[in-house]
């Protein structure tokens, strides 16, 4: 069923325009309606357009009537124009039908929608990065879109390391949803864009962060009250990142460790998501339910519809 996707430019300038005909076109291909917006291949300095350009892209997003919003690309940009969204608009198309779709930088406009209005944005892909790659897109991360796109989809399942394996069936029922990427998630702290959420499951990823910065930000959120207020805490991918000499046996896993020491409820990795080709799509703020047994793990929202 053809949907219309419109695509535009929040966060950082597109650096290779390619990249973006390629991701059209295989949208295209899919059989959708691409719309461009006007500055999606704007420029000023490293944003995608000046503030006021980005909030306008923004706010057509919202007017175009499109199924669908797609981010260009991440990058940097969101955080520093949050206060000049208008929410309001943003539900009302959210209402309407329109899914706002993205990650990275798109964390920022996510939590703060949701702490503004309680509107449902998804975690998803983003045009360049995962369908104007150079080679096939990830089947995963297209049948994930597909289903977002059609309104068909119910959940994510994964299967965790034998080290997290259950025995006996552990259910988080109807708690909510949220998160994103860590470094921008945890810039909100302390500020009116993030969201209160209690009893939630929290999921975070992050990419060219090592393992000691993870750390950090995760201590921001502990201290905050955040991480103890949740049911459950998903880990997704944290990529591209240097080890040091200096570490010596300081990894992500010892990050993991730590974070299960800090908090009482479950912490579980391998969630297919973050800077990685394979990737879910996840409604953030909406009502789920978490089921893991053995080494199954599933968020399911089916029951929404």
């Amino acid at each position: 069923m053809t949907k219309h996707i419109y695509i535009y430019s929040p966060s950082s300038a597109v650096g290779d325009r390619a990249v973006i005909k390629r991701g059209v076109a295989r949208l295209k291909a899919l059989g959708h309606e691409v719309e461009l917006d006007e500055a999606v291949f704007a420029r000023h300095m490293r944003f995608a357009g000046d503030d006021a350009t980005r909030l306008a892209a923004i706010h057509r997003a919202a007017a175009s009537g499109a199924d669908v919003a797609l981010i260009t690309r991440g990058g940097y940009g969101l955080t520093r124009i949050l206060p000049g969204i208008r929410y309001k608009a943003v539900a009302k198309a959210i209402e309407r039908g329109t899914r706002f779709v993205g990650l990275s930088d798109f964390t920022a406009f996510q939590n703060a929608v949701l702490a503004k209005t309680g509107a449902v944005t998804w975690s998803g892909p983003a045009l360049g990065e995962d369908f104007g790659v150079e080679g096939e897109p990830d089947d995963i991360m297209q049948a994930c879109f597909e289903d977002l796109v059609s309104g068909q989809g119910e959940g994510a399942g994964w299967q965790l390391p034998v080290s997290e394996r259950r025995d006996r069936l552990l259910q988080v029922k109807e708690a909510t949803l949220w998160g994103g990427n860590l470094a921008v998630l945890s810039s909100l702290v302390g500020s009116p864009w993030i969201p209160d959420i209690r009893n939630g499951i929290l999921f975070l990823e992050d990419v060219h962060e090592h393992p000691y910065r993870v750390e950090r930000m995760l201590t921001q959120l502990l201290y905050a009250g955040i991480l103890g207020r949740q049911k459950a805490i998903l880990l997704g991918h944290f990529t591209n990142y240097k080890p040091y000499p200096h570490d010596r046996g300081f990894k992500l896993q010892t990050v993991v460790d730590w974070l299960r020491l800090q908090v009482k409820c479950p912490v579980f990795t391998r969630l297919p998501f973050g800077h990685v080709a394979t990737k879910v799509a996840l409604p953030v703020g909406a009502p789920v339910h978490l089921a893991v047994e053995g080494r199954d793990a599933f968020v399911l929202w089916g029951h929404r519809h």
